[in-house]
């Protein structure tokens, strides 16, 4: 069991890339740091799911699983969203954001 500094110091550091993400996908008009915003977010959440897990449960393996999961649905969603930019690159020519203002081929 973690100490309750611990858990805040893990909970600071996973808020603290939260907003970082959240800046980077509100902000960036590159689709690129975008999708990397949206993984910092994930990956802070998965931060906190340990701090959490290792503070209440230390013994119990489901903290853990539920971290696998949502990284393996991250990976999904990076493999997703990498090929969409490619398709639109494709057809646009560009990865900015704000010149694409059309989905339609």
């Amino acid at each position: 069991m973690i100490a309750l500094t611990e858990l805040h110091g893990c909970l600071i550091l996973g808020a603290l890339m939260f907003g970082l993400g959240l800046t980077a996908a509100f902000t960036r008009r590159n689709t690129i740091l975008v999708l990397i915003g949206v993984e910092l977010m994930l990956n802070a959440a998965n931060i906190n799911f340990i701090a959490f897990w290792r503070h209440a449960h230390p013994a119990d393996i489901a903290g853990p699983l539920f971290v696998m999961f949502s990284l393996a649905v991250a990976a999904a969603e990076a493999a997703v969203g990498l090929a969409l930019v490619f398709a639109i690159h494709r057809h646009h020519h560009t990865a900015r954001l704000d010149r694409i203002n059309r989905l339609k081929g």
